[in-house]
């Protein structure tokens, strides 16, 4: 992670990041730390969040950096993280909810359970740190600030990633709901949504089908210069936009011109995924368990596999500095 100037401008407040481990989280709570706030780490894994509190103690000397254990699918826990952050720093002024799980599969290679696997984690888990979040943001003397991580895969229905782009379309909604229901208490909540970003997620995204070929497009893709966007610029404008309390926030030229396309013409949006559809690879027809990014080969020798070796070199580059090769 590359140091830039950030403004104090978060002195006396805190904060927690959910999925706060790795990637984009991690991103985030280097931001909010930068601007000298107290920062509370919260993921499943807690060798991860060790590695990710020393990251950011090693950038942010004399920072105030903690970790909690949690997985955000359980309320109990995440209420129980919340009052343990309340004790050790106050607030907290300022809650990012950010967990979640990339499926990339065609249909026929995923089913029922696929679904309700990404709305536990991403809008069930955003519910939970919402609910209760509500009660210390009304409360912060700063005024509380939430935060929603969506995605461009919300904004439409975006083939062999459905199970994705539901539960992130689910959480744009209460992001925006919320909004609206908590002006009144001086709380304001921002629905972010990135496009792709640089932040080697293809080793922890979950393949099905043919593993090789949906890895393949999809590091490629995540990883290219010209579609994806830096994932340090990202975290930024996104903390940017939480502290000056902005209701929305589409990340990514591709993402703007995906959302603006979506609003004006629906129906040729619709169409164009369906020829893009079938661009992607074919499904195999049947059901197996998904497999996680770092376990699979990619394809090498074909065109795909040229391809997924340029695109994906940045990416391999951010896994390494954004700790997403901690396990």
């Amino acid at each position: 992670m590359r140091t830039t100037r950030s403004p104090q401008a978060l002195a006396e407040h805190s904060a927690l990041v959910t999925g706060g481990s790795r990637g984009l989280g991690l991103l985030i709570a280097d931001r909010l730390a930068a601007r000298g706030c107290a920062v509370t780490l919260a993921a499943r894994d807690t060798s991860e969040l060790d590695d990710a509190r020393d990251k950011l103690r090693r950038r942010h000397p004399g920072a105030s950096l903690h970790t909690a254990t949690c997985d955000v699918r359980d309320q109990e826990q995440v209420r129980a993280v919340l009052s343990t952050a309340h004790e050790r720093s106050g607030g907290p002024d300022i809650v990012v909810a950010n967990a979640g799980i990339i499926q990339v599969a065609p249909l026929d290679s995923i089913g029922a359970d696929e679904f309700r696997s990404a709305m536990d984690t991403m809008f069930l888990g955003a519910l939970h740190t919402a609910l209760e979040s509500l009660p210390y943001l009304r409360e912060s003397t700063h005024g509380g600030r939430l935060a929603l991580i969506s995605s461009v895969g919300g904004l439409m229905g975006v083939p062999h990633l459905l199970p994705y782009a539901c539960a992130k379309a689910a959480t744009g909604v209460l992001a925006e709901g919320l909004h609206a229901e908590t002006a009144a208490d001086g709380v304001t909540v921002t629905a972010v949504y990135p496009g792709l970003m640089r932040t080697g997620s293809h080793l922890h995204a979950q393949f099905g089908g043919d593993r090789g070929k949906e890895y393949g497009w999809f590091s490629a893709l995540a990883g290219a210069p010209l579609v994806s966007m830096n994932a340090q610029r990202a975290a930024e404008r996104i903390a940017d936009a939480v502290v000056r309390r902005r209701t929305r926030l589409v990340l990514t030229p591709a993402a703007r011109a995906a959302d603006l396309a979506h609003g004006v013409a629906p129906a040729l949006t619709t169409r164009l995924n369906g020829l893009m559809a079938r661009l992607l690879p074919e499904g195999t027809g049947t059901r197996e368990s998904l497999r996680e990014g770092k376990d699979i080969t990619p394809p090498q020798g074909a065109v795909t596999g040229r391809a997924q070796a340029l695109g994906s070199a940045m990416n391999e580059r951010a896994a390494d500095a954004y700790n997403q090769r901690s396990t």
